[in-house]
C-alpha cells in the first residue's frame, strides 16, 4: 500500500517514524529531506536473507553478543537510514526499540540496488563513516556478485578486501566469517 504524504516544512526523525508502516517503500531522512525508495527485488532479498543467516551463524559460533537485523531504522547525527543489514550490540536491541542507536552499530551492509546505486556506493557510506560505524560492507551484483569490505580509519572507510564470486574469502571483523558471494544470489 502506498501512502500519500501531507507534510509541510523540514522533516525530523520523529516525523519519519510517525509515518504509517509501508512494506513497499523505505523512508530515510537525509538532513531534513525525506528520501523514499522502492522495496528491494527478489535477487536483493535472496542475498540479504542468506547473508543475514551467514552473519548470524558466524556470530553465534564465536559467542559474539550481537544481533543481525534487516531493514532496521538507524538514527545518525545527520538523519535516519535503513541499511539492508545491521550488526548491532545485543544489549541495544533487547527492549525491541523502533530505532537502533548509532553507538550500538558494529557493521552496516548495503546491497547495491539499481535504483539506489549512488546512495549505496557514495552517500550512505559517507554518512556511516561520519557516524563512526567501524565496519561497512557493500555487495554488488553486476557483473558478478562481489563483496567489498571496508574498515573505518581516520574518519573514512578504507577497503580491506574484496570477496569475489566463486572464491571463499575469510574475514576477521567484526567476527570471523567465511563467505563466497556467488552463494548469496544463486537460485
Amino acid at each position: 500500500m502506498s501512502v500519500g504524504i501531507d507534510h509541510t516544512g523540514p522533516w525530523t526523525v520523529a516525523d519519519v517514524l510517525a509515518l504509517p508502516e509501508d512494506r513497499t517503500t523505505r523512508y530515510e531522512l537525509l538532513g531534513e529531506s525525506l528520501v523514499m525508495s522502492p522495496a528491494p527485488g527478489v535477487r536483493h532479498q535472496r542475498a540479504s536473507f542468506r547473508l543475514h543467516v551467514a552473519l548470524d551463524a558466524a556470530a553465534r559460533a564465536v559467542g559474539a553478543p550481537v544481533e543481525i537485523l534487516e531493514g532496521v531504522n538507524v538514527v545518525l547525527p545527520s538523519g535516519l537510514v535503513v541499511p539492508d543489514l545491521v550488526v548491532a550490540d545485543a544489549g541495544a536491541t533487547a527492549d525491541d526499540p523502533v530505532t537502533v542507536d548509532i553507538e550500538a552499530v558494529r557493521l552496516v551492509v548495503e546491497l547495491v540496488s539499481p535504483g539506489n546505486s549512488t546512495m549505496d556506493r557514495k552517500v550512505t557510506p559517507m554518512l556511516y563513516a561520519e557516524a563512526a560505524i567501524p565496519h561497512f560492507w557493500r555487495l554488488d551484483f553486476d557483473p558478478a556478485s562481489m563483496l567489498a569490505v571496508y574498515e573505518l580509519q581516520g574518519g573514512r572507510y578504507v577497503e580491506r578486501t574484496t570477496a569475489l564470486s566463486g572464491a571463499t574469502t575469510h574475514l576477521d571483523a567484526p567476527f570471523p566469517i567465511a563467505i563466497d558471494p556467488a552463494g548469496l544470489t544463486r537460485q
